[in-house]
This record gives structure tokens, sequence and C-alpha cells, in this order.
């Protein structure tokens, strides 16, 4: 525990550091990382072969794999991010309105950092390098706790964010990485609580809930995503079976994939069979109730748990529904309040879908896939949020940043 008071110790001294500093010097940081990753991008490639080896010989499945491997495409995505970052208005300072009280008292808001954000988070190595591009941009230090399958890849990366730091006199702490992959560590970090001002998980609903139930630092909930499409029976065939494909194939392991299809009664004999084999062609595991295995004999009965799961694999459930209504329903009774979609041409029907469906992103006519900072404008995310307080859906820069009232007098005092 020591070590991790000394840890946030530090943080919460660049914190200080960080929130006085103006918006062109963290861009020169950014910048001055993103050069870096390219430059040393053989580095980051051979510890993430390391780790890529190690998750092999201990059976990670592919999806897992494909969430921890880093290539040259990803390592420039992660610059490009970077630098889109770079490119975004600060929030920092921002003044949210002033009003002249009747006493004469200015009174208005500001926008400020969060402070120190711990993150918790599995697998994925480019989170790295997004949650800390996004921190410093917030003024905020972040103290970073990778999982031990991605340990070399977040060391790797750790070092060339604090290279960057360093070239700019800015102070290696801001950015810091737990490199004990622990349970008891974890644990100790979900106590933190005089260094740290919001902790957020990111990763299996495993993770997430351990960190919900055992922290006693504030926790913004993140990513668990059982996401569904929708198809309506006023739906195009042709945007139903795109959508669908890409939602759950494109990168089955992340959080805004689909898990689930539910398709409306009055087309289930047409749509079902056409989507059936393109999602075989893909080597999905489809999982479906007893209407769905009768149009399709491959098909798997689906179990109960089955409907709120997110499998983060190749694995659809799918589920014939006789009414918007009941898709509706349930979409609310096993859905984790991530990303939803349905496929209509009926104006009225997507207006209440929209209305009905209370999750952190509702989609008519695209894939859930769309659910990521980088595609809403954000430049990365630090996260999907799934609760309502004080962010929800991918959170950017101003998410990462609090309020406080600053007031302007001329002497007052209250009688």
């Amino acid at each position: 525990m020591s070590h991790l008071i000394e840890t946030g110790k530090q943080a919460r001294s660049a914190s200080y550091f960080l929130a006085s500093v103006s918006a062109p010097e963290k861009n020169k940081v950014l910048l001055t990382v993103a050069r870096n990753l390219r430059e040393h991008s053989q580095t980051i490639l051979d510890n993430n072969q390391a780790d890529l080896e190690k998750a092999r010989q201990e059976g990670l499945s592919g999806p897992l794999i494909d969430r921890l491997l880093l290539n040259s495409d990803r390592i420039e995505s992660m610059a490009r991010g970077l630098e889109e970052i770079s490119n975004l208005e600060d929030p920092v300072g921002e003044v949210l309105g002033m009003k002249k009280r009747p006493n004469g008292l200015m009174i208005g808001k500001k926008r400020v950092p969060l402070g120190v954000i711990g993150i918790i988070y599995e697998s994925r190595p480019n989170v790295t390098v997004d949650v800390s591009g996004l921190c410093l941009k917030s003024g905020n230090a972040v103290i970073l706790r990778g999982g031990k399958e991605a340990i070399r890849s977040n060391t790797a990366l750790v070092n060339i964010i604090r290279m960057g730091l360093k070239e700019n006199d800015f102070p290696e702490d801001a950015v810091q990485l737990i490199e004990d992959t622990s349970r008891e560590c974890a644990l100790e970090l979900m106590k933190l609580n005089a260094y740290l001002d919001v902790l957020i998980p990111r990763g299996g609903s495993g993770l997430i809930r351990s960190v919900v139930e055992n922290s006693t630092v504030p926790v913004i909930e993140t990513g668990v995503g059982n996401c569904h499409i929708y198809v309506d029976q006023y739906a195009d065939p042709d945007k139903a079976l795109s959508i669908t494909i890409n939602a759950k194939t494109q990168r089955p392991g992340v959080c805004n994939a689909a898990e689930t299809l539910l398709v409306h009664a009055s087309i289930a004999n047409e749509f079902i069979p056409l989507v059936g084999e393109q999602l075989r062609l893909k080597k999905v595991e489809i999982r479906g109730d007893l209407f769905v295995r009768k149009l399709l004999p491959y098909a798997v009965a689906a179990s109960e748990e089955d409907w709120y799961k997110e499998f983060l694999d190749l694995i659809l459930a799918v589920k014939v529904v006789g009414s918007d209504r009941e898709a509706i329903e349930h979409i609310r009774k096993y859905g984790s309040g991530h990303s939803e979609c349905i496929v209509t041409e009926n104006c009225t029907v997507a207006a209440n879908f929209l209305d009905q469906v209370n999750s952190a992103a509702v989609y008519v006519n695209a894939s859930t896939r769309f659910t990521d900072g980088y595609e809403f404008g954000l430049g990365a995310e630090i996260g999907i949020s799934t609760q309502k307080l004080h962010a929800r859906g991918p959170m950017g820069l101003k998410e990462l940043t609090t309020t406080k009232y600053i007031i302007y007098g001329n002497g007052q005092i209250r009688i």
C-alpha cells in the first residue's frame, strides 16, 4: 500500500501543475508523444509480440487476442488519435455563463479538471494511449492499472508517453502505470480515496462489477455492452443484413459489437435464413429461440442467461418478437444500457424506438460499432459510460472536467 500512496502523492502533485498549463503547452506534449510512438514503433511491437505469445500459450480466445494485438496500423491510429485530441478545443477554463445578483455579485461556473483519475482496464493497450492523451489535454493526472496480459505493451507505451512529458518539462508522474497486476493491488487502488478523484473501469462485466462493489473512490461505470439490433417489419432487408453483419463481425471483441438480434415476426421467415447464412459464413455461432431454430437447423438453443450476455466473441443470440413493444421490452429487461439499433424505414416507429429505449446511444439504421469517441468526433474516449451521472456515452474531454462556481464581488457582506 505504501507504494500506491507514493504513486498517489506524485499524481496529485502533477495534477496541480497540469491544471495551470496552457492549451498550446499541452498540445505540444501530445504531438511529441505522437511522434515518439511512430519513432519507437518497433519497440512497441516487440513488447506486444511477447504479450501475444504468452496469451496464446495461456489459450486466450481469438477475439481477446485481437483486443491485445498491436500492429503498425494500430500504432499509427493511436498517434493520429493524439493529434486529433490536440486539435480539439480545450474545455479547461471555459466559463459557463455569468449572472448578476440583486446584491451586485457576479456568479458563474468555470470548467476545471477532475484532478487525478484512476483507470483499471483489460487487454487493449491502445487504451493506455487514448486515456493518457485525454487526461493530459483535460488537465488531469492519471494512474493506469492494465491487465497482466498486456503488461509489456503497456509498460513500453507509458515509457514513451513519459519521455514526451520529460521532453517538454512536464512532470513525468502525470502518467503512471502500476506494474503490479495482482488482484490485491487493484483492490488497494480502489481504496485510494486520499489521492484519486474518480476511478473508471474498462473491461468485462466481472471487472466492472468488482470495481463498483469494492471501490470507496467514486466510480464511473463503463463498458459492458449487451448491444441489440432490432430489425423491424418495415426494415430495408439489405440495410438490415449489412448492419447486422457489421455490428457482430467487424470486431466482435469490443463493447459496441452487437450481441443480440431481434427480428419482427412478420419478416422472420424471409430475413432469418438470409442473415443466418451470412453469419454462418463468418463463423458466427447462433443461439436462438424455438422459432429461430426451426428456420436455422444449425442454431443452438439460447438460454435465459444468453439474453443477458456480452459474448465478446463470434456468438449471437437471435430472437423473434411479435411487435415493436416486445422488442423494446426485451431490450429494457436484458440490455446493459450501452448501444441499441433499430432498422426501419418507418419514421414513426423509429421515433418511438428513440423515445422508448433509454440507452447511452440509440441508432436508427446504423451499426452500433459507431459508439466510439473517435467516430463521435471526440478524438478518442476514456470509456463508454452506461450510467447517468455524471457522464453518459463516449467520454471525451468535457466529461473529464467538473465545474466550480466563481464569484466576483465588490466588498459585499451577508447580513
